[in-house]
């Protein structure tokens, strides 16, 4: 996982960060090793991608919920920043709806998303992370989403490389990873600025930890159980057509 220790105003609690992710071993997944290694077919890999649009859409609220959380105006404006970004810096063009249905469109996805259906998978990790934001304490839920942003700068630049390497995007029509490998580091030191002043405290810590721990386990077991199901999705389209030859 690459670090951004160095330059961040929250190093201690990226330090953390940094050795949660290498403990989880998130980029050695089944996900990132068979996309890297191009044993991941396109047709699984656009299967994960049009579900992944319902993570993008939804991820702002959580944040949004959070920020409400908040008492202390100067200690919200990260998170604020963050929840801005989300959609485009009031640019409607530039929303992470935006981005990420056009990077299902580059692959040749499905973009018809009001007549998809998400998998539990999906509707698993929302709801762990609004029930987090809303529920646990503040800190659970900042490192939470804070490790996910710092995990997603690697997976942006590793998927981003990666389809253009195997010839299903060019270059220029790159959208949503590519952004997302550029700001994702801001984004985490963001988060983890809010909460680095608390790391001396033992009782406090003890939430930030929790928080890392939590956002790194379900960002990987995501990743896993997306590709076992576009798998599965796959193997019985196959196996529908062979039956329906057979008739």
């Amino acid at each position: 996982m690459q670090s951004i220790v160095a330059s961040t105003r929250a190093a201690q609690v990226t330090d953390c960060a940094q050795s949660v992710l290498v403990k989880v071993g998130m980029m050695e997944n089944s996900y990132f090793r068979d996309l890297q290694n191009g044993s991941m077919p396109l047709e699984v890999f656009r299967l994960t991608q049009e579900q992944f649009y319902f993570i993008v859409v939804y991820f702002a609220r959580p944040m949004a919920a959070l920020l409400a959380r908040i008492p202390d105006p100067r200690t919200r404006l990260d998170l604020l920043h963050n929840v801005v970004e989300e959609h485009g810096d009031f640019q409607p063009d530039a929303f992470h709806e935006v981005t990420i249905r056009k990077f299902v469109q580059s692959i040749d996805g499905d973009t018809d998303f009001d007549n998809m259906r998400p998998w539990a998978s999906i509707d698993a990790l929302n709801n762990i992370l609004m029930g987090t934001c809303v529920l646990d304490e503040v800190e659970v839920g900042v490192c939470c989403l804070g490790i996910i942003e710092y995990a997603f700068m690697t997976i942006s630049a590793t998927i981003a490389r990666t389809v253009i390497q195997r010839g299903w995007v060019q270059p220029e029509h790159l959208t949503h990873y590519a952004l997302h490998a550029e700001i994702d580091s801001r984004h985490a030191e963001e988060f983890f600025a809010i909460v680095e002043p608390l790391w001396q405290d033992p009782a406090r810590r003890r939430f930030i930890e929790k928080g890392l721990e939590l956002g790194a386990y379900i960002w990987n077991r995501l990743y896993q159980d997306l590709y076992a199901d576009a798998l599965a999705t796959v193997a019985g389209k196959k196996q529908s057509k062979v039956e329906c030859l057979a008739k």
